[in-house]
């Protein structure tokens, strides 16, 4: 008995997430279709112009603008950001660092810390263990 694989597809936003670009910034062909796992693959492996001028250029969906300025994405909320940024938006922030900016990488930083000390702790508790 031989099985038939079928072919997954998702949709265009759940694609857009996967290769890190704003959805509505997208080709209308992208947006009006479905994108099958093996389409999803060829993107990622060699992006067309679109995708590269987009990855490149923004504008950025909201994970991409918080890694981007080093905050969570409520982070962005509470800083007022709330539309997708083009990367020259992105850069003139960083240089401009607002006050909500210097503060939400902080609280980040502290997070990342606090991360890395909770790791650390249950690597020695693991290892006392066993």
């Amino acid at each position: 008995m031989t099985q038939h694989q079928s072919t997954q597809t998702m949709k265009p936003a759940t694609a857009a997430k996967k290769l890190g670009v704003y959805l509505d910034a997208t080709p209308d062909a992208f947006r009006e279709g479905v994108v099958s796992r093996a389409e999803l693959n060829a993107l990622q492996a060699d992006p067309p112009q679109w995708l590269r001028d987009l990855r490149r250029d923004g504008p950025h969906p909201r994970p991409v603008v918080a890694a981007k300025l080093g905050v969570s994405i409520a982070g962005l909320a509470r800083g007022g950001v709330t539309e997708p940024l083009t990367t020259e938006a992105i850069e003139a922030l960083k240089q401009e660092r607002p006050e909500w900016l210097e503060r939400e990488r902080a609280t980040q930083a502290e997070v990342r810390k606090e991360t890395e000390r909770i790791k650390k702790r249950d690597a020695e508790r693991a290892e006392r263990d066993d």
